[in-house]
């Protein structure tokens, strides 16, 4: 093969993957997305949570990740993900002292229940481990909405270093569900589930209470989660180079472990 060939075949190669990644969260969101178009206040139908705790979600993540900036040095890279008054951290630090500091800024904000301190201790993440956490996003994201019995809707999806992190309003089955749709993903090095519980009738409640309140005379909707959130130490996504379509073994599946936040702290 010429290398014109092989050079065209390459670039087809990376912008079919970087079409599948787009694809991938362009497929999440098309249910807001369209239900948005029809009526204003339908986006709170595919959000368990309560309107309330996803005003004070955007909130608490504006806020600390605000906060860590200015606090913390250049050489700390921190993401700080939101989800029903539960913070996860994750990303890299200096030091215990930086990763301890980090977690302290988020308990002292108002309305955070629980802390996922998944810092690690490390030099910060280069360009193309964040592009590639980018590109594995995109993938358990399309798993999860191949995946039959769960909806893509319920669960965030965080990468980092390889490693995934999930979260959401799930019941048990579907929790176990998700973790083993994106243990499969290839190049997913671990799965945590930072999941919260729920019952099956509370699920379906919560359904229906977000149903109804969308469908109210002048509901308004909450604005969906950019790739725009503030984060400390971030940098431009970029195309990756392909990997093998399919599955992988299946990754560990583990479940975080977190600390009480100070939902009654004074700013």
């Amino acid at each position: 093969m010429s290398g014109n060939r092989v050079k065209k075949t390459l670039v087809r190669t990376t912008l079919v993957v970087g079409l599948t990644a787009g694809l991938a969260a362009t497929l999440q969101g098309c249910v807001l997305a369209l239900a948005g178009a029809a009526g204003g206040g339908a986006l709170i139908a595919t959000d368990r949570r309560t309107l309330g705790a996803q005003t004070e979600d955007r909130e608490i993540q504006v806020k600390a990740s605000t906060q860590i900036a200015n606090d913390l040095p250049d050489a700390a890279h921190v993401n700080v993900t939101v989800f029903n008054r539960r913070v996860l951290l994750t990303g890299e630090v200096p030091s215990e002292q930086y990763k301890q500091q980090v977690e302290q800024i988020v308990r002292n904000l108002n309305n955070v229940n629980l802390i996922v301190n998944e810092l690690a201790i490390q030099p910060k993440s280069d360009f193309s481990s964040r592009a590639n956490d980018s590109y594995l996003e995109g993938r358990v994201k399309t798993a999860l909405i191949a995946e039959k019995g769960i909806s893509a809707n319920d669960f965030k999806v965080v990468c980092e270093r390889g490693n995934v992190y999930l979260m959401g309003l799930v019941t048990s089955d579907e929790g176990n569900a998700g973790g083993a749709a994106a243990s499969t993903v290839p190049g997913v090095m671990k799965v945590v589930k930072v999941f919260q519980y729920i019952q099956p009738q509370e699920a379906r409640a919560l359904e229906a209470s977000a149903a109804a309140a969308a469908s109210a005379p002048g509901a308004a909707s909450v604005p969906a989660a950019t790739s725009n959130e503030p984060t400390v130490g971030a940098v431009q996504s970029a195309p990756v180079t392909s990997q093998p379509l399919g599955k992988q073994s299946p990754a560990p599946v583990t479940s975080s472990s977190g600390v009480p936040g100070n939902s009654k702290a004074v700013q």
